[in-house]
């Protein structure tokens, strides 16, 4: 797909939505500028519960033929951009997963993330993963852990990052996608701490266009901005990003963990 939108000069473009909440941004601009210092760590969690119930029917996205990949694809590959976006590319990979419930009802029918089993006894064979851990080696050298999973019971969508640097600290956790938690170790002994940030003054990316400071935006929002991406590159005449090639960057280090499952071993990102 790159190949073909590179040879045909278009404008080109990834859905990694999660970029585009103006709090991730703010953790954008202070890694820009130096504020967290050195990186030291990168660590990224994608918990779900909806598949904790074995008589969950064999949707969809529970068939690799037709999903291709499990948690890993569907919810790692957000935590995977996330951390190119914010730390860089990585060197190298080494993963595990596991598939928790092997066989489900089969499904008479199936919307979205919704399915109802059919009357029949009958079952199939779940063929993706449930989910799957990785630790990565950051091109500048920092490193990185990874979880991606759909039994996590009690958490709905909690796609959350903490990134710890020599200077500071920064946690994202999408459940409450307008907050930053932000650390400075400048701050005197007496109050230092995690802060609160509410990134909805107008200072914060996007802001501007929505409420009045302290009026909160939603998940919609972040397709809204991705949007607003896409038209102002058109009309700059560059390409937006994300774009393919941070899509092939994901997809790489997607099948980089793979690999190292497979092989129980290190797997370096350059390979492929």
């Amino acid at each position: 797909m790159l190949e073909v939108v590179e040879a045909a000069g278009v404008k080109h473009m990834v859905g990694f939505n999660y970029r585009f909440a103006p709090a991730v941004m703010l953790a954008k601009k202070l890694l820009d500028k130096g504020k967290l210092g050195e990186i030291y760590h990168f660590r990224a969690w994608f918990l779900q519960d909806w598949l904790v119930d074995p008589n969950f029917p064999l949707a969809w996205r529970l068939q690799k033929d037709i999903a291709g990949s499990g948690s890993h694809g569907d919810l790692g590959a957000h935590l995977i951009d996330l951390a190119h976006y914010l730390i860089g590319d990585m060197n190298e990979v080494i993963g595990m997963n596991n598939t928790f419930i092997k066989e489900r009802p089969l499904p008479a029918q199936m919307t979205g993330l919704s399915a109802k089993g059919s009357e029949s006894a009958e079952k199939g064979e779940v063929t993706v993963d449930d989910a799957t851990l990785f630790l990565a080696r950051f091109a500048n050298g920092a490193l990185g852990s990874f979880e991606a999973t759909r039994f996590a019971t009690g958490h709905r969508c909690k796609n959350s990052f903490e990134i710890n640097g020599s200077k500071g600290s920064v946690i994202f956790d999408f459940e409450r996608m307008n907050e930053l938690q932000v650390y400075f170790t400048d701050d005197r002994d007496d109050v230092q701490g995690f802060r609160r940030v509410l990134a909805t003054d107008p200072s914060h990316a996007y802001a501007q266009n929505w409420w009045p400071p302290g009026h909160t935006i939603g998940y919609e929002h972040t397709f809204i901005h991705e949007m607003v991406e896409l038209m102002e590159a058109i009309r700059e005449d560059r390409q937006p990003v994300p774009n393919f090639r941070d899509g092939v960057k994901c997809q790489e280090v997607l099948e980089a963990v793979d690999l190292s499952i497979e092989k129980r071993q290190w797997i370096r990102i350059s390979d492929f």
